[in-house]
This record gives C-alpha cells, sequence and structure tokens, in this order.
C-alpha cells in the first residue's frame, strides 16, 4: 500500500478503534479488552508529519486511556514467523519492522506487559490470560 493510501487507513483505523473502545464506557465493564489500540497505528505510519497531531491528540494522551497493554512479541523473521494466515499481507521482515515500531511506541505506558515471540502459540496465549487474570478486579476472579 503507498504512503498516500495509508495514511486515510490509519487515520480511518484511529477513529473505529476508538469507537470500539467506547463500546466499554456503556454498563458496568468489569475490564475491556481489545486486540489493537490507537498507538499501534505508529507501526504503520509512514509520515510525514505527526500522526496524532493531526487526530487532534497526543501520544502522552492515547497511552493515558489504556490502564495496561499486554503486548504479545512478532516472532524475528528467522524464528517461524507463520504466513499460512491469509490475513498477514506483510513478509516476515515487514511484520518485524512494525512489531519494533510499536514496541517503541508503547515503551512510555506504566503497565506494559511484554510476552516474548514463542513457537507455541497457546503458550503466549496463556501467558497473556494470566496477566488478564491478574488485571481483574477481585470480584470477577475465579
Amino acid at each position: 500500500m503507498t504512503p498516500e493510501l495509508r495514511r486515510p487507513a490509519q487515520r480511518a483505523i484511529f477513529h473505529v478503534q476508538r469507537e470500539l473502545e467506547s463500546i466499554g464506557d456503556v454498563g458496568d465493564s468489569a475490564l475491556v479488552l481489545c486486540d489493537r489500540g490507537t498507538i499501534d497505528s505508529l507501526g504503520y505510519w509512514p509520515g510525514p508529519g505527526d500522526f496524532f497531531a493531526q487526530l487532534g491528540t497526543s501520544l502522552s494522551d492515547e497511552l493515558a486511556r489504556y490502564d495496561a497493554v499486554i503486548h504479545l512479541r512478532t516472532p524475528p523473521p528467522s524464528d517461524g514467523y507463520n504466513r499460512l494466515n491469509p490475513l498477514r499481507i506483510e513478509t516476515p521482515s515487514e511484520a518485524h519492522a512494525i512489531d519494533e515500531k510499536i514496541a517503541l511506541a508503547w515503551q512510555g505506558h506504566r503497565r506494559r506487559f511484554e510476552i516474548p515471540a514463542a513457537h507455541d502459540f497457546m503458550a503466549k496465549a496463556m501467558h497473556a490470560l494470566e496477566i488478564i487474570r491478574a488485571e481483574l478486579p477481585a470480584c470477577c476472579r475465579a
């Protein structure tokens, strides 16, 4: 995708992400889980210009919106990046570069959990579930 197409696509994704997250503002949600966050767009942003300034926000404002962040790291290109999923459009090198940018963008978050790349995705998923369970209010843990 060219930068001319990527810029509006990432701005649109930001707005969709914000709307999806707003669902958690309704009712008595103990926890809201998102597959992505607004800051992830920095991994895909081609520039030029400050992504968040164009959207009327800032990196620090976006970081403050999240109580905790779990980053499941992408395997490096030489370590078994799985291309069997048809939704994965990046090459292993591109996916690794994007993951590095995302990690850098989130590094300032006060409660960031990073799960390293592993050959066994289920082990990564179980690690994430342990973190999520610990983040639940005491009334919701079983």
